[in-house]
């Protein structure tokens, strides 16, 4: 059978009233994990994974990637909304979605989320399809070298963000890094700054340190308005659809298909993740910007940006995983578990025994 006979096979069997409802549900649950800072897409599909151990493989890996879709894209409801990511992938979100709710256009901040997160995750599912063994071969000559230029490039984009104000970059910066020294040393295996207690042993963890820094100054802030009786009245811009024109979308096509690009090969690097596909999504988005001067202050590039990049990371991040069983984030390292449970063995055999799970 050729590949689109495979194709054809595999769409019946998921295209069926069963499937499609678990997908729906999968998609809902998704996102009001994503959406409630301090959960994530990694626990949702945890605990999703118990309930498709009575289904057919194709229908509970359906249902566990309908899970994952719907926790990354869920995070950018209260990056935007409360100025507190929902998710990791999120971060850069917030740069400019809540400039965007603060000025009356909350809605179209969403509706932009919404349809480029979309759009995001099917571009990647796309090469997915039709790309994967050839990209698997690419991630796997990156040696650490490669892995290094890429951290290093993302430190650097501290300065690129912090144009106007250094200072308070360095600073930025500086803690970010004091907060991932803290732990067990990845190679050795020496405590770092753990005081003696064995609670900081596995470091700090990323969603819950976001939440710390993004939250509390947000609660502070209010607090501080609400005590002073001057609290803050914003009027909601009326929309229609999803709040922005035809020329608008064909404006942000551009933009769309090289923060996907960028996602997509982030997501192939095992271990690397949708937080920094975001941030070179929407820095890059900043360079190519002939208006850059209004990121940071409600610019609707920033949103398309980060949340086509870090949705195109999750059909990345499933190309390791199906073609050399390695996992490519938290979250598909929780999908491998459901491999196992239904008797698949994630790798180069799996495209040649279940090509339609595939």
């Amino acid at each position: 059978m050729g590949a689109f006979g495979l194709l054809g096979n595999a769409f019946v069997q998921i295209l069926t009233p069963a499937s499609l409802l678990l997908m729906v549900a999968g998609v809902a649950v998704g996102i009001v994990f994503g959406s409630i800072p301090g959960l994530s897409a990694s626990m949702a599909v945890a605990l999703f994974l118990p309930l498709t151990f009575s289904m057919t493989p194709s229908m509970g890996m359906n249902t566990l990637v309908a899970v994952y879709i719907g926790g990354i894209s869920g995070g950018l409801i209260s990056a935007i909304l409360l100025n507190m990511p929902g998710t990791a992938s999120s971060i850069a979100t917030c740069f400019d979605g809540h400039p965007m709710a603060k000025n009356g256009e909350a809605m179209k901040a969403l509706g932009l989320g919404i349809v480029f997160s979309a759009l995001g995750s099917i571009f990647s599912f796309i090469i997915l399809t039709f790309c994967a063994p050839m990209l698997a071969d690419v991630a796997l000559k990156f040696t650490p070298v490669e892995n290094f230029g890429i951290c290093f490039f993302a430190l650097t984009m501290v300065a690129i963000l912090s144009s106007g104000n250094m200072v308070r970059g360095i600073l930025a910066g500086m803690l970010g890094l004091i907060f991932a020294l803290v732990g067990m040393a990845p190679i050795d295996g020496t405590p770092r700054f753990t005081f003696g207690t064995s609670n900081l042993m596995a470091g700090f963890d990323t969603l819950p340190t976001l939440i710390g820094i993004f939250a509390i100054s947000d609660i502070l802030i209010t607090a501080e308005s609400m005590g002073s009786g001057k609290v803050e009245t914003i009027q909601v811009k009326k929309v229609k659809g999803f709040g922005f024109s035809w020329q608008e979308f064909l404006y942000h096509l551009p933009n769309f298909f090289r923060s996907s690009l960028i996602g997509t090969g982030i997501g192939i690097l095992p271990g690397i993740g949708g937080s920094t596909s975001g941030m070179l999504a929407y820095v890059t988005a900043k360079n190519m910007s002939k208006k850059r001067d209004q990121f940071g202050k409600g610019c609707p590039d920033g949103i398309v940006a980060t949340e086509s990049a870090n949705n195109a990371t999750i059909g990345g991040a499933m190309i390791p995983l199906l073609v050399l069983g390695i996992p490519g984030d938290g979250v598909t390292a929780m999908m491998l578990g459901g491999f196992l449970i239904h008797g698949l063995s994630a790798g180069p055999l799996l495209f040649v025994k279940n090509a339609d799970v595939v």
